[in-house]
């Protein structure tokens, strides 16, 4: 394991068996009793096959040629650790998508128009350039949406809004314009689920009297440095995947983590303030068992371009793809609040009618921390220049909304499937079957047991106080 700057250039491995690999042995530790829920497998054997079927044709499309940019992520301080080796990877990484992190913005439209802005498709992730980390390949300036929605100031208008007394507006910068186009298409907060997602917050503090005996209670302590690298190393064993990635820790991270391609490789950077004791394994679930493993099974399907997808006909990855994630952050939980996703979802409703102050107000009935508080807000009100202006960026929305749609449909997903398909929709599942391919897929450990993987679903129901009858009134189809 090698800590060093994140600026070092990572090395090209030759080498690259095949995606099926994940018969590491389980050589995790004891599991913690109280925090984690019951252990899923006794074994990590290889993963069975889940059907082998060549890649028929669908009906004819129309294909157009896709435009895809990306660029390497904002300069973080932050150490990483570099594999000894690469087992899954070849020089270009094209596969590896992130929602939020990868997707990259385009400042012109197609038509040559000027600044409408659009975004690359849900999952296409081109090769990033290694010679210049703040530049964009193919000569072009478009950042990448978690750079670009980033605020340049953000340490500096903290400062003020702090030093305010919580009464100061942040007057946002960002490294250049953000396509208006990007900000139309979040503008809009729903709040379909607002109900459900207040009710998740009030049983939350209802169990435990604030956010803060929460995270103690359910997270544990914060972790070192040493002790993450440890149980990183520990959970890649499981999944089979040691020296796939790189991992980088981080202080500079407006979300608890993110997997991402940086120069060539599939590298997931941890904020270090969210990494800790009983929740890692969650987060690691969400980034490594879930996008990760679903982009390498991604890889291997027809549809795995921008034009393969449009000729497959395929809805959206999201909200499945970030539902999945966050449902697999708290599985095995003894209790497994979806708190996160409810407090994302709600603030984004509140923000779309009140100024940033008023906002960080709000949100004091659910989180007295204010430093926790500033960081919901941030997430909320990105985009905008003026925060004393009510509106916000909804796309945190997706998360609390994925959720409940593969939890009104647990019974009929096939989520072994789902995840051998790769970047799909849960509503493509049976329609895709016929042309993927499926020999060997990658599953994480976790999902082997379909029938422990069900109960817990469950459970989480149960735990969050959310009932069939009510999905299905909200969710008809």
């Amino acid at each position: 394991m090698v800590l060093g700057s994140v600026s070092q250039t990572h090395r090209k491995t030759p080498s690259m068996p095949s995606l099926a690999s994940g018969s590491s042995q389980d050589a995790v530790g004891k599991k913690r009793p109280e925090q984690c829920g019951p252990r899923l497998h006794s074994s990590l054997a290889p993963t069975p096959s889940l059907r082998s079927t060549s890649s028929s044709a669908p009906p004819n499309r129309t294909k157009t040629p896709s435009k895809a940019n990306c660029t390497k992520s904002q300069s973080m301080k932050s150490e990483v650790w570099k594999p000894p080796g690469c087992p899954g990877y070849m020089g270009h990484c094209t596969w590896m998508r992130r929602s939020e992190s990868s997707c990259t913005v385009n400042t012109s439209s197609s038509s040559g128009g000027g600044g409408s802005g659009r975004m690359c498709t849900a999952t296409s992730v081109p090769h990033i350039s290694k010679s210049n980390s703040r530049e964009v390949c193919n000569g072009t300036k478009s950042p990448c949406l978690l750079v670009a929605l980033r605020p340049t100031n953000v340490d500096q208008e903290k400062e003020k809004f702090f030093q305010s007394n919580y009464t100061y507006n942040p007057q946002f910068q960002y490294q250049e314009p953000i396509p208006t186009g990007v900000l139309a298409k979040y503008s809009h907060a729903s709040e379909k689920f607002i109900i459900q997602a207040i009710r998740i917050l009030h049983a939350v503090l209802q169990k435990y009297g604030t956010y803060e005996s929460f995270e103690v209670a359910t997270g544990g302590t914060g972790l070192s440095k040493c002790q993450i690298w440890t149980n990183i190393r520990k959970y890649m064993l499981k999944e089979g995947c040691t020296g796939e990635i790189v991992v980088q820790l981080t202080e500079d991270l407006l979300s608890q983590a993110v997997m991402m391609v940086e120069n060539s490789r599939p590298t997931l950077t941890i904020n270090l303030s969210g990494a800790r004791q009983y929740w890692l394994e969650g987060m690691l679930r969400h980034e490594i068992g879930t996008h990760y493993l679903r982009g390498v099974n991604n890889a291997r399907q027809p549809w795995h371009t921008s034009d393969g997808r449009r000729q497959y006909g395929l809805k959206p990855a999201n909200p499945s793809e970030e539902g999945l994630a966050s449902l697999h952050s708290v599985l095995f939980r003894k209790n497994p609040y979806l708190w996160r996703a409810a407090l994302l979802y709600y603030t984004v409703c509140r923000a779309a009618h009140l100024p940033f102050c008023q906002l960080f107000r709000d949100l004091q009935q659910f989180v007295a921390d204010p430093k926790v508080r500033w960081e919901y807000c941030v997430r909320a009100k990105r985009g905008q220049k003026d925060t004393s202006q009510s509106g916000c960026f909804s796309k945190d929305q997706v998360y609390m909304d994925g959720i409940l749609r593969l939890l009104r449909h647990r019974r009929s997903i096939d989520f072994q499937m789902l995840v051998a398909l790769g970047k799909v929709s849960f509503e493509d599942v049976d329609r895709l079957k016929k042309y993927a391919v499926l020999d060997n897929p990658r599953i994480p450990h976790f999902l082997r047991d379909q029938e422990r993987y069900q109960q817990q679903l469950d459970y989480i129901i149960e735990v969050n106080q959310l009932n069939d009858e009510e999905l299905i009134a909200l969710l008809p189809k």
